[in-house]
């Protein structure tokens, strides 16, 4: 089985981007037993009724920023453990993070478990962003396979859209399943509502239309820290950015009451919706929320 990394090189979304430098750095990997959903949950010619679970997390762990605990990685093993979810999304992560959630949840999932990571990049020196230890530092997949054995595909880049006084340039992560299913992560722009829409915009108007393939038949879930709110919150929080502004239609959400989303298009419905409590360890709550397929792919 061939996993992801940032190291192995493949499919980028190209041409001459921000800077002339599309810095796409995961790629195409073929790995067994990838019908993402779960088992049953597509029979052929038929009707999908598949429901699963997605968890979104921004575990604050580049041991720079000011929630950083050193304990969230831990918490989180400990929630996914607890909830077993099908895919998980995780922002504010070094590398080596995701890699040792990925070893130590093996056997929770019975082996059947993949993980794909994609640093930003660091302005001030035109390489990858790092945590303190040294880490690349971005954003991460974890991904429960199933049977039977299919493939799926990578694709990552950096946003062509940036705050030029934040030396952290934002990325998006994709994982196109099988043709049938995109699963996608993101952590936009925190120092700029109006940045942070414009990455949204280049997220769902181009980055998940490419990365869902030419025949531009997968759905696709879409979960991160946007940065970007909605209701209540942008009245609390003046000035916020309103993440529905760059939603396509046909989009259903969830969030966490501030700026965690859930979105997936249109095919799915949001079964549940729950926050997941991570005792002080970051800054953010789990967000896990099923997904129920109403169509086929």
């Amino acid at each position: 089985m061939v996993r992801s990394g940032a190291d192995q090189g493949g499919e980028h979304l190209g041409g001459a981007g921000y800077g002339g430098r599309w810095r796409s750095v995961a790629a195409v990997f073929f790995v067994t037993a990838v019908a993402l959903l779960l088992a049953g949950s597509i029979a052929a010619g038929g009707p999908a009724r598949a429901e699963f679970r997605v968890l979104q997390l921004n575990l604050c762990n580049s041991g720079i920023a000011g929630c950083y605990t050193g304990r969230s990685v831990d918490q989180a093993a400990a929630v996914i453990r607890a909830n077993r979810p099908d895919v998980v999304t995780l922002n504010e992560i070094c590398r080596e993070d995701v890699q040792g959630l990925y070893q130590g949840l093996q056997g929770v999932y019975g082996g059947d478990l993949t993980w794909a990571f994609q640093a930003a990049a660091d302005r001030r020196t035109g390489g990858d962003f790092h945590c303190r230890n040294g880490q690349p530092y971005g954003i991460g997949l974890l991904v429960r396979l199933a049977s039977p054995d299919r493939g799926y595909t990578t694709v990552a880049g950096i946003y062509p859209s940036q705050d030029p006084g934040d030396p952290e340039e934002r990325a998006w992560l994709c994982a196109r399943v099988d043709g049938s299913l995109l699963v996608c992560t993101t952590h936009l722009a925190s120092t700029s509502a109006l940045v942070a829409v414009d990455q949204c915009h280049f997220l769902f108007d181009t980055a998940v239309p490419w990365a869902r393939g030419p025949e531009r038949a997968a759905r696709a879930v879409v979960a991160g820290d946007f940065n970007l709110g909605t209701g209540v919150f942008n009245l609390v929080h003046a000035g916020a950015g309103d993440v529905r502004a760059c939603l396509p239609a046909g989009y259903v959400r969830a969030d966490d009451g501030a700026v965690q989303q859930v979105l997936a298009s249109s095919g799915f419905t949001i079964g549940a919706s729950d926050l997941i409590d991570m005792h002080g360890t970051t800054d953010h709550p789990g967000l896990l929320v099923t997904l129920r397929s109403t169509r086929p792919a």
